[in-house]
């Protein structure tokens, strides 16, 4: 709930925002692999060391939602699954709002043309927050986290609360919203898939961002790269338990082992458990039992993908998102792999070792935060600590109690102590 009211006065600050605003909360950060976005300018946290939860929350700057036919998008300029993103589709009001985060082309026949710019955005957004967060140490209130540590990471921000004896890693990103569907990836809809008379089509299509990162040879003033996280949340419904256990096992794995340079990304796997969805007989994915089976086939899967140089995107599978990789690295982790898959079981052991440690780390540092009871220097310096941390468990709980559900928080600007929050279609 922390940072969702931290959103609201942002919006007070200039309305730039929209007044009834939409945000998802996803469980894991960008680092986590939950939304696609490039990895190269983040810098380094650590479960444990830095923070104890982390969460990726998507804050819409604009909305979209008025349109039926599916969205095109300018794609004149970019790589595919990237796009630009003209203010055109917009009325006048919003285009002078948001003027100062564009990038301006004029025309022959003397027209002008605003870009929306991914980092002008990600820069706006940097800047708002942190006269929030000024505001909010000028004036300290009861029972307001305690702000470690605030950090623009290319167009992530990340900010770090302590709240009580826990530490929260929110990574906000900055995105478009849009309602239905891009064009581009309408052929997509005609294909059989695994999700077929589980979910319905309109649950999957209902909407999709775009988020603030550029492609390898794009122009990273003005592209944005299509996200479909909303479909993603709805499709993990569908996916049986044991696979989604062989994919946290296999996450932990190659995080650790295939950091290095830095090339493939938790992203690349969950596409990769999506296609062998599809691919693979329904009654084999749901056996409860075959964890271990599906652990190396999603090893062989990458391996696969690796040595071929071929990870396509679920949505738009004309998209190869290892296709700027060098021989030198797709070979490198191919080799890393195979020692992997030789003697997995002690791959997994050292992975639930670092995650032991983690945990070993929070409890300590909660332990000598308990006994030394110093008060943040946002709080009055009264017993806060037991309120806070259970608001922190509470949002822990909210979102690993909802797998595969759609966590959406809205905010009123004019009060921001109260948000509103969405499971799929039920409120609370």
């Amino acid at each position: 709930f922390l940072f969702l009211s931290f959103a609201g006065m942002v919006q007070k600050l200039d309305q730039k925002l929209p007044v009834a605003n939409e945000y998802l909360l996803l469980s894991g950060g960008v680092r986590e692999g939950v939304v696609d976005i490039d990895l190269d300018e983040l810098n380094v946290y650590a479960r444990g060391t830095d923070y104890d939860m982390d969460f990726t929350l998507l804050v819409p700057a604009l909305k979209l939602h008025d349109r039926n036919q599916p969205v095109t998008l300018d794609m004149r300029h970019s790589a595919l699954c990237h796009s630009w993103l003209s203010l055109r589709l917009f009325d006048e009001g919003t285009i002078s709002k948001w003027k100062d985060c564009c990038t301006i082309v004029d025309h022959i026949n003397g027209a002008t043309n605003y870009f929306f710019s991914p980092t002008k955005v990600a820069d706006w957004f940097y800047d708002s927050i942190s006269i929030v967060l000024s505001e909010i140490q000028k004036k300290p209130q009861r029972g307001m986290p305690k702000v470690e540590k605030v950090e623009k990471n290319g167009t992530i921000i990340s900010i770090i609360l302590g709240v009580g004896s826990s530490r929260m890693l929110y990574d906000i990103v900055p995105v478009v919203s849009f309602k239905g569907w891009p064009a581009v990836a309408q052929s997509w809809l005609m294909e059989n898939h695994f999700w077929d008379g589980k979910i319905t089509e309109e649950e999957v299509i209902s909407g999709f961002y775009l988020v603030p990162a550029c492609s390898y040879k794009g122009k990273k003033d003005n592209e944005w790269r299509l996200s479909f996280a909303r479909s993603e949340v709805q499709l993990k419904k569908c996916i049986s338990s044991s696979l989604m256990q062989a994919y946290q096992a296999c996450k932990a794995i190659i995080i650790k082992l295939l950091s290095r340079p830095k090339a493939i990304s938790p992203y690349h796997l969950r596409s990769m458990m999506l296609w062998a969805c599809d691919r693979l007989p329904a009654s084999y994915l749901a056996q409860e039992d075959y964890a271990a089976h599906f652990l190396l086939g999603l090893i062989d899967d990458l391996q696969h993908c690796l040595v071929n140089k071929m990870c396509p995107n679920y949505f738009i599978p004309q998209c190869n998102m290892l296709e700027h990789l060098s021989e030198e690295t797709v070979m490198l982790h191919a080799r890393k792999l195979s020692s992997v898959r030789s003697d997995p079981a002690e791959h997994l052991r050292t992975a639930i070792e670092h995650v032991k440690a983690a945990n070993r780390l929070t409890l300590e540092l909660q332990r000598r935060g308990s006994t030394t009871s110093i008060p943040s220097p946002q709080s009055d310096g009264g017993d806060t600590n037991q309120p806070d941390d259970r608001l922190a468990k509470k949002l822990q709980q909210l979102v690993t109690e909802n797998p595969g559900k759609s966590i959406s928080v809205f905010i009123n600007p004019d009060d921001v102590t109260r948000p509103h929050f969405r499971i799929d279609d039920k409120f609370f």
